[in-house]
């Protein structure tokens, strides 16, 4: 079992940045995949970035805004948000899984709110 823990959330104003933060423990090693996932109130979970070896993807609506990274070192994952806009209001999920787009194990979500 993977246990993900997000953190790094917040409230701030539209053009500002925040850095969220992913720490997994127990069986890191069956992690291949790691990515970023986000809910807005009323809305269905969406697809944000997504870190699979050397690779990464990203969602059009944050490409060239936010960027993902991966520290295999100290099992974490980050993802780096610049030009934040009230759309990007969500709960924010981690996830990893043993392939991309096979995401078994999620954390508990942080919450982003962009003020205009």
């Amino acid at each position: 079992q993977v246990q993900l823990v997000e953190s790094g959330g917040g409230l701030v104003q539209a053009g500002d940045s925040l850095r969220l933060s992913c720490a997994a423990s127990g069986r890191t090693a069956s992690i291949y995949a790691m990515g970023w996932f986000r809910q807005a109130p009323g809305l269905e979970r969406e697809f944000v970035a997504a870190i699979a070896w050397i690779n990464t993807y990203y969602a059009d609506s944050v490409k060239g805004r936010f960027t993902i990274s991966r520290d295999n070192a100290n099992n974490a994952v980050y993802l780096q948000m610049n030009s934040l806009k009230p759309e990007d209001t969500a709960i924010y999920y981690c996830a990893a899984g043993p392939r991309l787009n096979d995401y078994i194990n999620w954390g508990q979500g942080t919450q982003v709110t962009v003020s205009s």
